[in-house]
């Protein structure tokens, strides 16, 4: 389908994608980002109803090709946007809230266990607090790199707010039963420290680049704790699954139970601005590009 988009969401996938630092997997110059839009389809391809022309979508375009007047998206890939969601909203929640959601289905999170976030300023780690908490959490401790943004992510449902190191600036939890990972990077294999018997670290995201290599040895060391980690990609979960927990979760964000956090609305020829503020940490939520 075509898409005239009115919102375009910037994801850490994007940036991560114009550093250079996925050119292994084919990636070049001339390449346009964004995997993520929301507007009015106009037209649609041979065989694909008609009926969805002029109809108000959320689409995702795969690894790019977003940041664009003019988008198209596969018809699997497509869901129609229910009234009173804005085309800003759904590119904020979009793709975050389903990963948050399969990534702690992913780390069998079960009510009463605790949870910590690691990198909970962006989409991906606000949807996981916002759903950790409204899961039955028995905590939900965050990594950021504020205390303004701890406050923030207190009021969206979490209980303990830790610096990037994962250090508690109050009293939390010795440990954690299931770890989200945003992040990645150097720094990852010291959060296995963090885990509980039994504990389950997810990596949904690398934000911070890969792990060193030989970051397993830190769960062989520690073998009688029965640690594990996962890496979580939503590719992996059927269309119709992703659908059925998208439209669940459109129809809470339009009823006020889920909160979709905009850092910033930009226009589409800001894109260069978007990027700098990503990679200057300065983002809360997510910056949304409109044409």
């Amino acid at each position: 389908m075509l898409i005239a988009t009115e919102a375009v969401g910037v994801g850490g996938v994007d940036t991560l994608i114009r550093s250079g630092a996925l050119a292994a997997y084919g990636f070049k110059k001339g390449h346009i980002p964004g995997g993520e839009v929301a507007g009015i389809v106009t037209a649609v391809g041979d065989g694909v109803d008609t009926s969805w022309i002029g109809r108000r979508v959320w689409g995702f375009t795969g690894t790019g090709g977003g940041y664009a007047e003019q988008a198209v998206a596969p018809v699997e890939e497509i869901l129609t946007l229910p009234r009173g969601l804005s085309a800003v909203a759904a590119v904020t929640l979009g793709s975050a809230g389903v990963v948050a959601h399969f990534g702690l289905r992913h780390a069998r999170f079960a009510p009463g266990e605790t949870v910590l976030v690691r990198g909970a300023a962006g989409s991906i780690g606000i949807m996981a607090v916002q759903l950790a908490a409204r899961g039955g959490a028995a905590a939900v401790a965050v990594t950021t790199a504020s205390a303004e943004r701890g406050e923030r992510l207190r009021r969206l449902g979490a209980t303990h707010v830790l610096d990037r190191s994962g250090a508690a600036g109050t009293p939390a939890p010795a440990g954690h039963d299931v770890i989200i990972d945003v992040v990645a990077g150097a720094d990852m294999p010291s959060f296995f420290d963090r885990l509980n018997p039994n504990g389950r670290m997810v990596a949904v995201g690398a934000v911070a680049g890969r792990p060193p290599a030989d970051f397993g040895t830190k769960i062989m060391t520690a073998f009688q704790k029965s640690m594990s980690f996962a890496a979580f990609s939503a590719a992996t979960v059927p269309p119709a699954d992703r659908h059925a927990v998208r439209s669940e979760q459109f129809a809470a964000a339009g009823r006020g139970e889920l909160e979709t956090v905009v850092h910033q609305v930009l226009p589409l020829d800001k894109a260069v601005l978007a990027h700098q503020k990503m990679a200057a940490g300065e983002v809360f939520g997510r910056i949304v590009l409109t044409s």
